[in-house]
């Protein structure tokens, strides 16, 4: 268990001093703003997962998620309990996700994509936690990630989030933060369970064997990040190589590369973020030499309400590598995908997927796999 503070040595005593100290007519001039926003009771120290003692509610009820995996994470966890988004939801993802989640308002990111948080509007909505993403890009600037919250007298804690491996590990102490442990143990158990199966289908084909993808990114499909990056990492867990070897050094990525180095690599199968890309590419007399055209992989990746793979990366990659490694290796990952996907969305989001709904998401796979 956590070690508890007093709740008085947190809150109350501070108060007490600037009273002594400021007299009636200084706190008279405080009252309003502490009736804006009175603060929630600092009632017990939590070590996040920079390794930091953080004060936090005894009770949170309302996190605000400070970059889009966390928002994920609330969304699979606390859905009841999120009071805002990072950037808006594609269109159309309404359907996919709990009735309100895409309507509330959307706040900003302290971090990846989305607008610059604006610590007045966050304010108004009396948030008691700012969830932020641990990862290495974060140990660059935490003062520009935190500060947005510290201007409001909010705790921020840490989740890692980078890699599909640390999913199950956040989920299961967020749940304790939030107390929702029962739901953290089913989300965390499901992660750990699709990893272990895809793990025992892929893990012997020889690195000769492996399928060689290139990951599109863009409207041009000539974005694409490294393979040591964790906006990757599904091509390596589903038992394929990424063409692209080199070290990230941003944590947003998607580095520009030119056409005459992707049909260098040769990929036999192009993993593809832009839907429009995907549906024109095999027209384009440019492209016509990559392999993967000839293959039949192009692959659409699904995006609703949350994109399979990555941007987010978040814990749909524990459907995305499923997906993926039944795409690129039929035979040794047999999988109703239908049927998971159905599983999947009524675990992780509570909705009850029509048949059209699935058919939606996924119909782009196609039929033929590599050689």
């Amino acid at each position: 268990m956590p070690p508890i503070t007093d709740p008085a040595s947190d809150s109350i005593r501070p108060r007490a001093r600037l009273v002594r100290r400021l007299g009636a007519a200084g706190l008279l001039c405080l009252l309003p703003l502490w009736g804006l926003h009175p603060g929630p009771v600092q009632a017990r120290e939590v070590v996040d997962m920079a390794g930091r003692a953080v004060k936090v509610p005894d009770q949170i009820t309302r996190p605000f998620g400070a970059a889009p995996p966390l928002t994920a994470l609330l969304y699979a966890l606390a859905p009841d309990l999120i009071i805002g988004l990072n950037i808006p939801f594609a269109p159309g993802s309404a359907a996919y996700l709990r009735p309100g989640l895409s309507e509330l308002p959307v706040l900003g990111s302290a971090m990846g994509h989305g607008r610059q948080i604006n610590p007045e509007a966050l304010l108004a909505l009396h948030p008691d936690l700012a969830l932020a993403w641990q990862n290495d890009f974060s140990d660059l600037d935490p003062a520009g990630i935190e500060g947005p919250f510290r201007k409001i007298a909010v705790p921020v804690f840490y989740l890692k989030l980078d890699t599909l491996d640390d999913w199950p590990a956040a989920f299961e102490l967020a749940g304790r933060l939030l107390g929702r442990e029962a739901r953290a143990a089913e989300l965390a158990g499901y992660i750990r369970a699709a990893q272990a199966r895809v793990a025992a289908a892929v893990s012997a084909i020889p690195a000769a064997q492996r399928v060689r993808v290139y990951y599109a990114e863009g409207p041009d499909g000539l974005r694409t990040d490294c393979d040591s990056s964790f906006h990757t990492e599904v091509i390596a867990l589903a038992g394929a190589q990424n063409v692209y070897h080199c070290t990230a050094k941003t944590m947003v990525g998607q580095e520009p590369v030119g056409l005459e180095q992707v049909l260098l690599w040769a990929p036999q199968a192009l993993l593809v973020q832009d839907l429009r890309f995907a549906a024109t590419v095999g027209q384009d007399p440019r492209w016509a030499a990559v392999p993967a055209l000839a293959a039949g992989l192009v692959l659409p990746i699904p995006g609703q309400p949350l994109n399979w793979v990555d941007r987010p990366p978040s814990f749909m990659r524990a459907l995305g590598i499923q997906w993926l490694a039944h795409a690129l290796y039929p035979e040794r990952f047999p999988l109703d995908l239908a049927a998971e996907t159905r599983r999947f969305y009524q675990l992780f989001f509570g909705v009850e997927l029509t048949a059209g709904q699935v058919a939606a998401l996924i119909g782009v796979v196609p039929a033929k796999a590599a050689p």
